[in-house]
């Protein structure tokens, strides 16, 4: 019998969906869900998110059963709407993780976006269902032009906002009685002049500079992690337990952004901010908190990741304030009440352009020269004049600052240029030695007993990361660099390490980690305290740490195991900013507030 013939097309099987939702379902929980459960994992989230895009889109291509003209129409419309919606985002979305922030999220929202419209419109006649994809897709890319971000954590976790929300800086502006406007839309970073910037102005004094009463003041912290830029206080113990005697909140005040820490020097202290188009050094009252005088430069520096504002820490020496701003201005001001003494641009001096970070140098004082470093390149100027001394040696980059060492009865100034770390004669900058190890180049080095000295890196995105101990001699053919171990028990980032009877302690990503200085051997590791700093008070064999999260915490700075003493809430914010002690008097801040409190000295 015959079979009669038909042109009717075969009729197209349903979807296969089930891999593709599997695929959403774990993507969204890998990049949202466990960095919410277990905190430290977002770097590693925002990888599973791209891998969990990946996998929908092979799902898509090869597995679904969609048309061929649907499967390869919706890829070309989500690389069209991607392209334009990179136009239209904001800035920060645009230049946030070095450019790959709206890819990052856009790909899980994209995913999520092609899943639900193909489990939704399965039924659907193919006309509706192909408008409706576009839809989908225009839908889920405007999603990512409704938001901004004020930053992102040491952990890469971006802190989101509705795009019509005013930022920190912006609230502060606002209330100002006198201040500029802060920039409507995200700013740039600030260009560098041919020639030296001058000041704008410099706002007179607002309050008094009276001697506190009751409050030990009588140490001085001349600026960037103390006199001898190692985080180290001594002299002083205060009492730990502070369900008993907790921290006692002197005052708060609103502060614009920066990753600047403190100088102190009797009833003042110093430290720098931005003002929406100004560069600010700041000198305020530390009893009160009120403001004393501040001088403005109209420069700004701004990157999506760590925010505006510059970096560096002023520096004080023989009644001047010496501050380094994030497009490299160099200032020279008088500690009493913010006239310019001199001024310069550091970057037009060394020839170098500003890095993606920004210049976060602070100032070193040595005899009668102030020393910075340009994005590792060590530059010195007349205390006096402002004139350039030296330019060191060329090369290299990153955002460490210049350190004072003594090795075998040689004064020199050190420095983590990302290269490795070199070493130069303070007189006229000339190369002593140097050590070649590809490194974040941020965190400051130390020097041990015998000239061993400690380098760190913890980011690993272009070098190496953990600890390396290296031995500098000086010998009758010169300079002799050799290397003791290499560790990866400690993995400092942009956290600066102190070292203690024998052993180091840091952060190693968001947890405190301690390490033998004889072999570079891990002895603890533990606490979570995201991308903190810390310092150490030698005396009662403890550290001081300041959170991420804006905490305070005592913890025990012995080799036998992690051993948290008090926490206690200090800060609202993300907070990279170094805290400093100045007799029992704490002060802390980060891009939105700063407070000093009070700390309980012990009774000896």
């Amino acid at each position: 019998m015959p079979i009669a013939q038909t042109n009717e097309p075969n009729p197209q099987r349903p979807l296969r969906l089930w891999p593709g939702v599997v695929a959403v379902v774990l993507q969204w929980l890998v990049m949202f869900g466990v960095p919410i459960v277990v905190p430290g994992t977002a770097g590693a989230g925002v990888l599973g998110g791209l891998a969990g895009g990946l996998a929908v889109l092979v799902w898509w291509l090869f597995f679904s059963r969609a048309p061929w003209s649907e499967r390869l129409g919706a890829l070309v419309l989500m690389v069209g709407a991607m392209f334009a919606t990179s136009r239209i985002v904001h800035a920060s979305i645009a230049n946030g993780m070095m450019g790959m922030m709206l890819p990052m999220y856009a790909i899980p929202v994209l995913s999520l976006a092609l899943v639900a419209w193909a489990v939704a419109t399965r039924r659907l006649a193919s006309g509706l269902r192909r408008a409706s994809l576009l839809g989908a897709i225009l839908l889920a890319c405007c999603v990512m032009t409704l938001v901004r971000t004020g930053g992102i954590t040491g952990d890469a976790v971006s802190d989101l906002h509705w795009r019509w929300t005013k930022t920190p800086e912006e609230r502060l502006l606002a209330q100002a009685s006198v201040a500029p406007t802060a920039p409507s839309s995200a700013p740039t970073a600030g260009s560098i002049p041919e020639k030296r910037r001058l000041p704008q102005a410099v706002e007179k004094p607002m309050a008094l500079a009276v001697e506190p009463q009751g409050t030990n003041t009588n140490a001085e912290w001349p600026g960037f992690r103390g006199p001898d830029r190692d985080g180290i206080i001594r002299g002083i113990q205060i009492a730990t337990d502070w369900s008993r005697s907790a921290p006692v909140e002197l005052w708060r005040r609103p502060i614009g952004p920066g990753w600047s820490s403190f100088a102190v020097h009797g009833n003042l202290f110093y430290t720098q901010e931005q003002r929406g188009d100004d560069e600010v050094v700041s000198c305020y009252n530390l009893t009160t908190g009120a403001p004393v005088w501040s001088h403005r430069d109209a420069a700004r520096f701004w990157e999506s990741n760590a925010g505006p504002g510059p970096r560096g820490t002023p520096s004080l020496s023989n009644g001047r304030v010496f501050t380094f701003g994030g497009t490299a201005i160099l200032n020279a001001l008088d500690a009493r009440n913010g006239s310019v003494i001199w001024s310069r641009n550091a970057a037009s001096d060394t020839g170098k352009k500003v890095p993606h970070w920004g210049f976060a140098s602070s100032p070193l004082v040595v005899g009668d020269m102030v020393i910075i470093a340009t994005a590792g390149v060590l530059a010195a100027y007349d205390i006096a004049t402002g004139n350039p001394r030296w330019v060191g040696p060329t090369g290299g980059w990153g955002y460490s600052s210049p350190h004072l060492l003594t090795i075998d009865g040689v004064a020199q100034i050190a420095l983590l240029n990302g290269a490795g770390a070199i070493s130069v004669s303070p007189a006229d900058g000339k190369l002593l030695w140097n050590h070649p190890w590809k490194s974040d180049g941020i965190v400051q080095p130390a020097v041990l007993a015998g000239g061993d000295v400690l380098l760190g890196s913890g980011s690993g995105f272009d070098g190496k990361v953990g600890m390396r101990c290296v031995t500098v001699a000086h010998g009758p053919a010169g300079w002799t660099v050799e290397e003791r171990w290499t560790s990866t028990g400690l993995k400092p980032y942009f956290n600066d390490f102190v070292v203690h009877e024998g052993h180091a302690y840091g952060f190693d990503g968001s947890l405190l980690a301690c390490i033998d200085l004889t072999n570079g051997k891990r002895k603890w590791k533990g606490g979570r305290y995201g991308q903190g700093q810390l310092v150490g008070l030698p005396d009662q064999d403890l550290l001081l740490v300041l959170s991420e999260q804006g905490e305070l915490a005592l913890v025990k700075a012995t080799p036998d195991q992690f051993t948290q003493i008090a926490r206690y809430p200090a800060l609202k914010g993300k907070t990279w900013n170094h805290p400093v002690l100045v007799g029992s008097v704490l002060l802390a801040r980060n891009s939105e507030e700063m407070a000093a409190f009070r700390l309980v000295l012990a009774s000896r």
